[in-house]
């Protein structure tokens, strides 16, 4: 497992995507299908040879041994999140939620990443909902996820079945412009390298404000 994970980290970076899909299938491709299915909690239909598992609240299948990745009814998938999910299948160790909230620099090496992140993901966040929280909390809700009591709006996400992500959202005031934070469960370093949770979160942001936008307008 650290071997696959080191492996990850040593090789990815997403600046060249292909390359990034093309290595996390090949180290999902020697994976032992029932025992990644055991670990991380998902479906696998022997008779397709292929995963099920939620993501972003809808459901993906990924073929073994190819790490062929598709949804039923042919929609496509941003090759981004091709490569979260198999990077999920891939390092997740299964370890069960700890029930505790770290921020983005608490993860390993998150010092390193944190104006990346900033830059991605919270910095959206505050633009589109800093000074609508509640359309956060609707659009949040609307992907599965459940309301929170932090700031003055926040809403958990489960990204993947291990991985829930906390969207929080303060309002500004005559002194102060509105902020925001992204937390992680304390066992996020055991399901997605570091990097990972900045793209992971920066696609959640986005999601929202793509269902946010839909919930409006019903």
């Amino acid at each position: 497992m650290n071997q696959d994970k080191n492996r990850l980290n040593q090789n990815k970076g997403y600046m060249n995507w292909e390359t990034t899909l093309e290595l996390a299938q090949k180290v999902f491709a020697e994976k032992k299908p029932y025992e990644l299915a055991y670990r991380v909690n998902v479906k696998y239909n022997e008779t397709e040879n292929e995963f099920i598992l939620p993501f972003l609240n809808k459901e993906y299948h990924v073929k073994y041994p190819s790490g062929e990745v598709y949804k039923p009814g042919g929609e496509d998938i941003p090759i981004v999140n091709k490569i979260l999910i198999l990077h999920y299948l891939n390092s997740s160790k299964g370890t069960p939620l700890k029930n505790k909230w770290i921020s983005f620099k608490e993860l390993p090496s998150g010092q390193i990443y944190v104006d990346p992140f900033h830059n991605r993901a919270i910095r959206p966040l505050v633009t589109i909902f800093g000074e609508r929280p509640e359309q956060m909390v609707k659009a949040g809700i609307a992907m599965g996820g459940k309301e929170e009591k932090m700031g003055d709006g926040s809403v958990v996400i489960p990204a993947f079945p291990l991985v829930p992500v906390a969207y929080v959202i303060w309002r500004g005031d005559d002194e102060f412009p509105p902020s925001g934070t992204i937390l992680f469960d304390e066992s996020a370093p055991d399901h997605l390298p570091t990097e990972d949770y900045a793209v992971l979160a920066s696609t959640l942001v986005f999601e929202m404000k793509k269902t946010a936008e839909i919930v409006n307008r019903t």
